[in-house]
């Protein structure tokens, strides 16, 4: 059972994907138009955890050459984050210098969602991607590509 999952070729649609990959797409665009406020769903408190779509790859190939029990297994990085410090850490990676304000009028969703990952860490495997790196990998992706995934 992964954990919420991020990366390339990720849904951009600002009413349909995911927390991660819109708010990729408010920062850059509000850089790109001069905006100097960006509007975030939500209060900011509630909690994710986020896993590089590669690091789940790589995951399911360890886990096929290393666990053969019955049942589900969490695969994740065992940490989450804020939204609202997720806002502030996309904001500065795409290079957003402006104003971040929550919208509380709109769903915050669960409270919080983190996965318990001991089972995968007891049998050695960890995330090897930073959520920092990441983003900066998803908001390349984004800059390069993003337009024709919205």
């Amino acid at each position: 059972m992964p954990t919420n999952l991020y990366g390339p070729f990720d849904s951009f649609d600002l009413e349909n994907s995911h927390v991660l990959p819109a708010l990729i797409r408010k920062f850059v665009e509000a850089r790109d138009a001069g905006q100097n406020a960006v509007e975030v769903w939500g209060s900011g408190t509630p909690c994710r955890e986020f896993l590089w779509v590669d690091d789940l790859a790589e995951a399911c190939l360890f886990l096929m050459q290393n666990w053969s029990e019955s049942g589900p297994i969490n695969v994740g990085v065992g940490e989450d984050i804020s939204i609202r410090n997720l806002a502030q850490l996309v904001a500065k990676i795409v290079g957003f210098d402006g104003e971040i304000r929550f919208d509380a009028s709109r769903p915050d969703g669960t409270p919080r969602k983190l996965l318990d990952v001991s089972k995968m860490n007891a049998l050695g495997w960890r995330a090897r991607t930073s959520l920092r790196d990441g983003i900066a990998q998803t908001v390349a992706f984004y800059e390069q590509n993003g337009h024709a995934q919205s």
